[in-house]
């Protein structure tokens, strides 16, 4: 066999390894970068006040941070907290609903330490097994954190989650990132796909890791909306002054809906709310009743705009990059509650939750729904199954991160 013919063997080996669907491409040398999307209220926030008139039991100026397990004490209480965190909501028809959304007058919020992974310290187990196997921090490991209070149409993050994936692909040769999120996370990065072209997604996506992806939402935000729930220690209120300046936050909170559980997915499979007084139950499918019975009639517009914002069970929504996603399951979990009253600002406990199997904060509902991407046409996609794993031990889990470490080695599939 000549020289001749095996170097046109070859040539036409390596183009059809480009063509062919579904292929692997050759892998980087340089590893795959990783951008984190962290859960609902994961990102740490910087509140600062300045000559507020919200509430003048409350400091007038200052600052606090906002973020699960934060260690801080602060001046704010819980209460004035929540009431200077309550977003205002104008009803004008004429304004695109992402644009009725305000702060209270005095406050701004903002991310702290944006792209970097002091922004979301949760994550800690995740960083340190990924620097085991080479990586740096804020280098090939960065954060596209957000405030959980908006949904992904807001506050410039699409522009800045973009702009974060396509500076880490440039800073590390031009390598592919892998999107890797957690819980409401990956809501956030289905929207960054979605909203971006094939072309950007072939260039700059690696691939997408959902960790108990909460897609079609979940139906414990429903009652949230009566008992709200504190973001320090995701603790439900222990005062009625509590419940109801938490509650009242999670009203107007455009993510509260776009969290919720969608009736598209769930219908009528499972009570959100059950009011003892009238002695009705409200299924996701009945949330248009539901907040006319409670009077709420502003959030009613909010709701319809909201539930079910981020799409991903239809074709023209998949992700269609290679999907390795993770659930936990066998564990009870909360999806609603039994209240005697649709009254916003309510306490409860242990005996009024209403529970199903899930991860113990997501149904098996929610962390199944993303099974419908098995349907994509050349990319790959796994969900894999973690039992006993609870929803917030699966970032750090041994196993999880092993495979997560598997796929940032894996080349990527190609579609032509």
């Amino acid at each position: 066999m000549n020289a001749r013919f095996l170097t046109r063997a070859a040539v036409a080996a390596v183009v059809a390894l480009g063509v062919l669907a579904g292929t692997a491409e050759a892998s980087s040398p340089h590893r795959t970068p990783v951008v984190l999307f962290p859960a609902f209220h994961l990102t740490k926030l910087q509140v600062t006040v300045h000559d507020q008139k919200t509430d003048p039991n409350c400091p007038s100026s200052g600052s606090f941070q906002d973020w699960y397990q934060n260690p801080q004490t602060s001046a704010f209480s819980q209460v004035c907290q929540d009431e200077l965190e309550t977003l205002r909501y104008d009803a004008n028809p004429a304004k695109p609903m992402p644009l009725r959304f305000a702060e209270q007058p005095g406050v701004t919020v903002s991310v702290i330490d944006y792209g970097r992974t002091d922004s979301a310290p949760f994550y800690e187990t995740l960083y340190r097994t990924l620097e085991s196997a080479g990586y740096q921090r804020d280098k090939n490991i960065r954060v596209a954190g957000y405030d959980a209070r908006l949904t992904p149409d807001q506050g410039g993050f699409l522009a800045r989650a973009k702009q974060l994936v396509e500076r880490t692909y440039r800073d590390n040769g031009n390598t592919p990132v892998q999107l890797v999120g957690h819980s409401n996370g990956p809501l956030y990065a289905q929207y960054l796909l979605t909203h971006t072209s094939q072309a950007w997604r072939d260039t700059y996506i690696h691939g997408f890791t959902p960790l108990a992806g909460n897609f079609p939402g979940q139906g414990l935000l429903y009652s949230m909306l009566f008992t709200g729930l504190n973001v320090r220690d995701f603790g439900y209120p222990t005062t009625v002054d509590n419940a109801v300046s938490s509650a009242r936050m999670y009203l107007t909170a455009p993510s509260t809906y776009m969290s919720a559980s969608d009736p598209a997915v769930f219908g009528d499979r499972e009570t959100v709310v059950r009011d003892t007084s009238t002695g009705r139950a409200y299924t996701p499918r009945d949330w248009p009743q539901l907040l006319k019975d409670a009077g709420l009639t502003a959030e009613q517009q909010i709701a319809r705009y909201y539930i079910g914002f981020v799409k991903f069970s239809t074709p023209r929504y998949f992700p269609n990059v290679d999907v390795t996603a993770e659930k936990g399951s066998g564990l009870p979990t909360i999806v609603g509650a039994t209240l005697p009253s649709l009254k916003v600002g309510q306490l409860v406990d242990q005996s009024q939750f209403i529970l199903a199997s899930g991860d113990s904060n997501q149904e098996d509902i929610t962390n199944n729904a993303n099974r419908v991407w098995s349907a994509m046409r050349c990319h790959s996609y796994v969900l894999d199954d973690n039992p006993g794993i609870d929803h917030f031990s699966l970032p750090g889990n041994e196993n999880v991160l092993a495979r997560l470490l598997t796929t940032l080695k894996t080349p990527r599939h190609r579609c032509p």
